[in-house]
């Protein structure tokens, strides 16, 4: 009983970031799949795919396989959500830790680096640890 008021707690510190993912959750209604994994709802298809490959390709070259949005993940494919599913779930317990002041820190920490004249993604922290648990992956 403890164990789900504490996880109830978490879902509803999150919930101002989660909330940004819900468009994407309304459209994967009509043109897109809604899978749960995990205590994560994981999106693909329709507007969540042309908005990764076209939006967020104005960001990240080639555009981004998939993206965080608390206890949302958008992802191009179902393929694309199974491929990320530990990169995206490290920015779930970020998202976790910082709740609401998880995306202002996320893009403020993207504006210093192009201020720095460094890639606002590659550099990231938050990508930094994501990407070193794909290297343990690799290795």
């Amino acid at each position: 009983m403890i164990r789900r008021a504490l996880r109830f707690l978490v879902y509803l510190w999150v919930l101002p970031t989660t909330l940004v993912g819900v468009p994407f959750l309304i459209t994967a209604l009509r043109d897109g799949e809604i899978r749960r994994v995990d205590g994560v709802l994981e999106i693909h298809g329709g507007v969540t795919s042309f908005f990764l490959k076209r939006v967020a390709g104005l960001i990240i070259r080639g555009g981004a396989s998939a993206m965080t949005l608390g206890h949302i993940v958008i992802g191009l494919d179902p393929f694309a959500l199974d491929r990320t599913r530990r990169h995206e779930r490290v920015h779930v317990r970020q998202c976790e830790i910082l709740g609401p002041f998880f995306l202002p820190a996320y893009l403020l920490s993207s504006l210093v680096l192009v201020l720095m004249r460094r890639d606002p993604y590659r550099q990231n922290p938050f990508e930094r640890q994501a990407f070193a648990v794909d290297k343990e992956d690799s290795e």
